[in-house]
C-alpha cells in the first residue's frame, strides 16, 4: 500500500482520469511554481475504477480554475487548511478561455497573426463544444 502524506495548506485534485494527471501538471503550469506536487497515478477508485490525483502544497489562488473545467469539470477540488478539507470548489466550464487551446485551422487568422491570443468560446454548454472566436473553428481535441 503506496501512503502519500498529508499536506498543510493546498489543494488536492481528486477524481482525474486515469493516466491524465501529467496533462493537468503541465496545462496548470505546475511545473513552474516553487511547490510541493504529488502525483498519484491509477489509484483505485470506487467512483471510476481507477483515477489519478493530485496534491499541491500552494496557495489555492495559484490554481487557475478556469484552464481545470477546461480539461475536465468532473474533477473535484478540495481546498486543504492545516492538514484538513475546508471548501470544495465547483468547476464550471468558462464562456471564454483565453491561450488555453490552440486553433488547427491553417486558414484562421491566428496561423497568420502569432501574436494574436488564441480565444475560444463556449457555444453549446449542453455538448461541451468550444470554438474558435476568430473562424469558428470547433475545438476537436481533448485533453
Amino acid at each position: 500500500m503506496l501512503n502519500v502524506g498529508k499536506i498543510e495548506e493546498g489543494f488536492v485534485l481528486d477524481h482525474i482520469k486515469a493516466g491524465k494527471s501529467l496533462s493537468v501538471y503541465h496545462h496548470l503550469q505546475l511545473d513552474k511554481l516553487d511547490c510541493t506536487v504529488a502525483i498519484i497515478k491509477n489509484a483505485k477508485s470506487n467512483k471510476m475504477g481507477k483515477k489519478d490525483i493530485l496534491k499541491v502544497e500552494c496557495d489555492i489562488d495559484m490554481l487557475d480554475l478556469d484552464v481545470l473545467a477546461v480539461i475536465d469539470h468532473s474533477i473535484t477540488v478540495n481546498v486543504i487548511k492545516d492538514g484538513e478539507i475546508v471548501s470544495k470548489k465547483e468547476l464550471i466550464l468558462p464562456k471564454e478561455i483565453k491561450n488555453v487551446i490552440k486553433c488547427h485551422n491553417p486558414r484562421c487568422i491566428t496561423s497568420i497573426e502569432q501574436e494574436l491570443p488564441h480565444i475560444f468560446v463556449l457555444t453549446d454548454e449542453e455538448k461541451e463544444i468550444y470554438r474558435c472566436k476568430y473562424c469558428e473553428e470547433k475545438f476537436q481535441e481533448r485533453f
